[in-house]
């Protein structure tokens, strides 16, 4: 597997260049930036090269798979985490419920920015709670845990289930815990987490907004009526 993880290296470094580093880092905060380590590798090509590097993985076992991904977190390289989490994505068909352990582990350890929280949780994370929802309670858990990148992946992990209209009662309930969390990537995680149950059953969302308007932050506010009508919107941001 070391060849491998030399392999995808020289393939991202083959393919940065200065200038997407330097629009990349433009989603960032100031404040982020200087927790934030990539090779200015676009998008695309990070796709790419993560499905070459499936095909070369497919008869390998689950678990040199997953060292090899954990090495892969290890670097804190950004585009490294996209191969991570694309590569254990693209493996959900061998999902076993003990891997939650080790994704956990990948989101409390590596974890340090919103978009590796976002591209494991949307996908892997996503994918996993819809085929194990034995583990919905751990994830509950997350979302009052002090890492706030914990607490932001218990929301973001329901953004595909949500708006397929699964786990609904567990939205709201998620939503509920992280309600006056201080942290604005947290507030935008949960406020996303109820834009995307919005798809399925706005009127159920807007109900629970208008409850908790007065106390929402502003933030989380205005990500979670995205999706509404212009009525409801307008009425829940009204003060």
């Amino acid at each position: 597997m070391n060849e491998i993880l030399s392999d995808i290296r020289k393939a991202l470094q083959d393919n940065a260049n200065e200038s997407t580093k330097s629009v990349s880092l433009k989603f960032f905060k100031k404040d982020e930036k200087n927790s934030i380590s990539l090779y200015g590798v676009k998008t695309s090509d990070t796709h790419k090269i993560s499905k070459s590097f499936c095909t070369r993985l497919k008869d390998r076992d689950k678990n040199d798979i997953y060292g090899l991904c954990t090495e892969l977190w290890r670097s804190g390289m950004l585009e490294e985490t996209f191969v991570d989490c694309n590569i254990s994505d693209f493996f959900q068909d061998r999902f076993e419920p003990e891997d939650f352990y080790i994704f956990e582990s990948w989101v409390k350890d590596y974890v340090n920015n919103w978009a590796s929280c976002d591209t494991l949780c949307n996908h892997t994370m996503g994918d996993f709670i819809q085929k194990y929802p034995e583990f919905l309670p751990d994830i509950k858990r997350w979302a009052l845990s002090e890492n706030k990148w914990m607490r932001r992946s218990s929301a973001v992990t329901f953004i595909i289930p949500a708006r397929k209209g699964l786990y609904i009662d567990d939205v709201f309930e998620i939503a509920e815990s992280l309600l006056l969390d201080k942290d604005d990537i947290v507030q935008k995680g949960y406020g996303w987490m109820l834009k995307a149950a919005s798809q399925y059953c706005p009127e159920k969302v807007f109900d629970f907004i208008m409850q908790k308007k007065h106390i929402m932050p502003r933030t989380a506010l205005r990500y979670a009526i995205e999706k509404l009508t212009p009525e409801m919107r307008k009425k829940a941001m009204k003060k």
